[in-house]
């Protein structure tokens, strides 16, 4: 089945085209979002499938040349999220706004302003790589001195130029999984949309993806990237969590890092046995916790201010420190927790689909 074309949804509108062999202006401009505004606005937006299964209140904004990850375990409704914010899906409560738009009525000229990689991509495996770029590309109305040059702009982005001629069938599966990135990016759109784009792909490829990812952020595009490898986090400016169709956790890594573990961590081992209870409410220690007979963590309100004097609190108390270090949780442990803190709080049991991949990304 071919990838679909851009085909104007609810209007009939088409831009003025010099068949001559020019493009010329529009005559008029779609609304858009500011320039420092968000280009993805979603409020409280639903899509119900029955059963439990669906997006609920999800609540989010993508803002202008940032790379928002959509993170969640497989059946979460992360690509029913992405549905919503092409059109290919109403919700069945909320708003959706994209580039100032319903998506739902998208015009021509904001559509083509998008670039969409789903999580099922179909090449024609009998093109050769350029050739399916080329296609695509022809799709959007590219006229051919652009296009030519487009197509070798983004197959060198993603390390394929060298493989231009050989056939997508042919390719490996890391390869047609670029080739497919190509496609997305191949006219220049303003916002993208990368629906699980390192699914199946070893870490080194799933590194390269990322570095591609950070590059065009750079140029000033707008991303938002679905994953369930939760490691990925740490490679987006913002990350929405999601588990069970909800969202149970917006903001920055390290704003999501600090609200699971409660503060900065600390991690000491003493000389002899000791009981770290007696330290909590002391330099701004929130909370302790024994991890071994010698050895315990502190939940503290700055890290900083507290390792060099944490010795002489463990001293006034008795004991002896040997060592202790700032330890960061791993983003699987952060999305462990948030998702139990997020479950208690609503009564539910966490469910199995609900544990995060375990697999590192690079």
């Amino acid at each position: 089945m071919p990838p679909p074309a851009p085909a104007e949804q609810g209007s009939a509108e088409q831009d003025p085209v010099d068949h001559a062999g020019g493009e010329l202006p529009s005559v008029e401009q779609p609304p858009v979002a500011a320039a420092d505004g968000p280009l993805v606005v979603l409020r409280g937006a639903s899509r119900d499938f029955g059963d439990g299964a669906g997006a609920f209140d999800i609540d989010l904004a993508v803002p202008t040349g940032s790379i928002l990850g959509i993170v969640g375990p497989s059946g979460a409704g992360k690509t029913t999220t992405i549905r919503m914010i092409t059109g290919a899906l109403d919700p069945t409560a909320g708003e959706v706004r994209v580039l100032g738009e319903d998506p739902r009525r998208f015009r021509r000229r904001t559509r083509e302003r998008i670039g969409y990689m789903p999580q099922l991509f179909t090449l024609y495996p009998d093109l050769t790589a350029d050739e399916n770029v080329d296609f695509v590309a022809s799709l959007f109305g590219m006229l051919v001195r652009r296009r030519r040059r487009r197509v070798r702009e983004v197959l060198e982005l993603v390390q394929l130029w060298e493989a231009r001629d050989r056939r997508a069938g042919d390719l490996s599966g890391g390869m047609q999984r670029r080739l497919e990135l190509a496609c997305a990016l191949v006219h220049e759109p303003t916002l993208l949309l990368l629906d699980e784009p390192t699914a199946g792909i070893d870490p080194i490829l799933r590194a390269t993806i990322w570095d591609e990812l950070h590059r065009l952020k750079g140029d000033g595009r707008t991303l938002l990237v679905t994953t369930q490898y939760v490691a990925e986090a740490e490679s987006c400016d913002a990350v929405a969590l999601i588990a069970g169709g909800r969202l149970i956790a917006l903001g920055p890594p390290e704003d999501l890092r600090r609200d699971a573990a409660g503060g900065d961590i600390v991690e000491a081992e003493t000389q002899a046995p000791f009981d770290p209870a007696v330290l909590v409410g002391k330099e701004g220690i929130r909370a302790t916790r024994s991890t071994g007979l010698r050895s315990f963590r502190v939940v503290a309100d700055n890290a900083g201010t507290l390792t060099p004097v944490l010795d002489n609190l463990v001293e006034d108390a008795g004991g002896e420190l040997v060592e202790a270090r700032e330890v960061r949780l791993t983003f699987d442990e952060v999305f462990t927790a948030l998702v139990e803190r997020a479950a208690e709080q609503r009564g539910d049991g966490v469910r199995g689909d609900a544990a995060p991949s375990t697999e590192t990304a690079a």
